[in-house]
């Protein structure tokens, strides 16, 4: 991979790694806009960020910018560890409320199958 190329690269993750963490931050009431799919794409962006990393350019003018960039991506590797204990913590807590959701609902269900038969 060229310097350049790895720096255009690694640049668009950083960006979407930030976008990332924006998307999927706590003020969020319910996690109903999170879709699998969001993890899929981190996933993806850190191996296209291993692979750039994986063979670095000699020291060059773009090989400071690739460091700089590195470093922003360490970063936001280190944000994405903080971030994700609580994120989990959320996803559970939605989980729970959707089961409780359902289960009413399976209720009521059950209650008007059996007033209707009473009727």
């Amino acid at each position: 991979m060229m310097p350049s190329d790895a720096l255009e690269t690694l640049r668009q993750v950083n960006e979407n790694l930030r976008c990332a963490l924006i998307h999927l931050q706590p003020e969020q009431k319910h996690c109903s806009t999170i879709r699998p799919q969001d993890f899929s794409d981190i996933m993806s962006q850190i191996l296209r960020a291993a692979e750039c990393l994986r063979h670095p350019p000699a020291h060059s003018e773009a090989g400071a910018a690739l460091e700089k960039e590195a470093l922003e991506y360490r970063s936001n590797l280190e944000k994405l560890k903080d971030f994700l204990p609580d994120l989990h913590g959320r996803l559970l807590a939605e989980k729970a409320r959707l089961e409780t959701a359902q289960t009413h609902v399976a209720t009521a269900a059950a209650w008007a199958r059996a007033s209707k038969k009473t009727l």
